[in-house]
């Protein structure tokens, strides 16, 4: 019986056929394409960074009116959660770009050389860049919830019931998936 080779065992290019060898070096630079997705992430969320500073500024100009001295504060609020949301899906496709980065083409070198490295590059499986959307996707939810919130008219005790009903549920939601990451 002849020894097989073991599975950490590969081909040199002397072994390999040159129509394998071919095929192998396509399928293995096809991993490229992810490079669009890196490239639309970061373009997508920079614009989204621009959005939320513009919704800032637009809802100070709008909210404060100086000659009468008067500040709407339910409107500023409204407009910076609003602004928040656009920060946090821009940090989505930041994360998103960085991992499948790291993950299809390259470590992020210089992100490690200048010891300014941090855990959200430490992506080792596609379920960790998953993991990492997923509470900062959980994050815009909640966010977005508050800003509905806050825009509602409360006519009712019912209304205020289950308005009080909802923030406990997302409350009791974030503390078991905080007790499940730990």
């Amino acid at each position: 019986m002849v020894p097989s080779k073991p599975d950490t065992a590969y081909k040199s290019r002397e072994e390999q056929h040159i129509v394998e060898h071919a095929f192998e070096r396509a399928l293995w630079n096809s991993r490229l394409i992810v490079l669009l997705a890196v490239a639309f992430g970061i373009f997508s969320s920079i614009v989204l960074f621009i959005t939320g500073s513009l919704e800032i500024v637009n809802t100070l100009t709008q909210s404060v009116d100086l000659t009468h001295i008067h500040v709407e504060h339910t409107d500023i609020l409204i407009g910076i959660i609003g602004a928040i949301d656009f920060y946090l899906i821009g940090m989505v496709l930041l994360i998103f770009s960085f991992g499948i980065y790291e993950l299809f083409i390259s470590k992020i070198d210089i992100a490690r050389a200048g010891n300014v490295f941090h855990n959200i590059l430490e992506i080792t499986n596609l379920d960790d860049l998953k993991n990492k959307i997923i509470k900062v996707i959980i994050m815009v939810l909640i966010v977005s919830f508050f800003q509905r919130v806050l825009a509602m008219n409360l006519t009712s005790g019912t209304d205020m019931l289950f308005m009080a009903l909802s923030i406990a549920a997302i409350c009791i939601g974030v503390f078991f998936l905080h007790k499940i990451n730990m």
